[in-house]
């Protein structure tokens, strides 16, 4: 059986690298969507965070399917949720203060869903979610940490890398690692060996 090239429609490091990691032979093809929109849309709906990361990821995963429609392609998101409420991501680094500073000593939840598409169709989809809680940090160590973190303030849900120095933020994580990450990839890994993937 002749096995499909894998498209990853994401340009997330940290999705990479999963994909890198555990040997998956991929092209990275970012998706263009209006986020921002299609989140405002569906909050405006009463949209679960789940329905929404995972409406997120479909739409990156179709769009790019349907340019490429002999290949397999990955579509992944993440949302994160204090108290029933979803925080974009910081456009800034003075957002990712303001945002770092109301999760602080508090306990949110990341949303993370993947999905496959073919043809602009989703043939295939997995979602999960974890829960962190922060260290009640004082200013001092809030202002060290977003003079060393760089691009991922910008970059990720939380402000965050759990797997680089935004570890140091945390006292209790529940869940996953990868979903963690934005990404999860066990159940993905389970399904593409399925469809004939291996190491």
């Amino acid at each position: 059986m002749a096995i499909p090239r894998i498209i990853l429609a994401s340009r997330s490091k940290a999705r990479n690298a999963m994909l890198r990691n555990v040997g998956i032979p991929f092209e990275t093809i970012p998706a263009s969507i209006n986020e921002s929109e299609m989140m405002r849309q569906m909050r405006d709906m009463n949209t679960t965070p789940e329905n929404i990361a995972m409406s997120l990821a479909e739409a990156k995963a179709a769009r790019i399917s349907r340019e490429y429609p002999d290949n397999t392609v990955i579509g992944s998101d993440q949302v994160l949720v204090l108290d029933g409420k979803i925080l974009q991501k910081a456009e800034k680094r003075e957002d990712a203060k303001e945002k770092l500073k109301l999760l602080r000593g508090k306990t949110h939840e990341l949303v993370s869903a993947v999905c496959l598409a073919k043809k602009g169709e989703v043939i295939w989809e997995a979602r999960s979610s974890a829960k962190l809680t922060m260290r009640d940090f004082d200013d001092e160590f809030l202002n060290d940490y977003l003079a060393s973190a760089g691009d991922v303030l910008t970059d990720c849900a939380g402000c965050y890398a759990l797997e680089e120095s935004g570890s140091w933020l945390f006292e209790k994580v529940e869940g996953d690692i990868f979903t963690i990450m934005g990404m999860p990839l066990l159940p993905l890994l389970g399904f593409l060996h399925e469809l004939g993937f291996r190491p």
